[in-house]
């Protein structure tokens, strides 16, 4: 069997991605792992949530580590709570979003296979969040931004 040139080396995608008070550390990306998968650790303070629209994705699988504190999941209009060492896996088409009600600040450990998204959705999001100062951030251009990237937004409930 012959051999390939692999560069290998922990954390071959080391890059950090703040979303105001969100942040996204990538630790592998599809470019890493022959578009396998992504990994990145997602940090949530206390009493924040997700700032884009909830979304279904139709192309990939998303599963969810728990690490510290505890992450309200809502999947399909229901609420799971994933805590340390427990783990979720939101099957495709699902629609999904989080809040950290919990008593302290969040880590998760997040994984996409296979590898339909990267640091670029998260870089163009974060764009977004602060051309918004602080305010709500332009739906229209989020929409645009995820559709683009595979996600798809949920239609808001009346």
């Amino acid at each position: 069997m012959a051999q390939q040139n692999v560069d290998l080396h922990v954390n071959p995608s080391d890059e950090t991605v703040r979303l105001g008070p969100l942040t996204v550390r990538f630790l592998i990306i599809g470019e890493n792992s022959n578009g396998s998968v992504t990994a990145f650790e997602l940090t949530v303070p206390l009493g924040e949530r997700l700032t884009a629209p909830a979304h279904s994705h139709d192309h990939y699988e998303e599963t969810i580590y728990g690490i510290n504190g505890v992450l309200t999941w809502t999947v399909d209009g229901v609420p799971i709570e994933v805590g340390p060492g427990q783990t979720l896996c939101i099957p495709r088409g699902a629609v999904h979003r989080f809040d950290n009600h919990g008593n302290r600040d969040v880590k998760a450990l997040c994984i996409v296979s296979p590898a339909a998204i990267g640091p670029q959705y998260f870089r163009e999001t974060a764009d977004v969040l602060k051309t918004a100062g602080g305010g709500a951030p332009d739906r229209a251009k989020m929409v645009e931004i995820m559709h683009r990237h595979g996600l798809t937004p949920a239609v808001p409930r009346p």
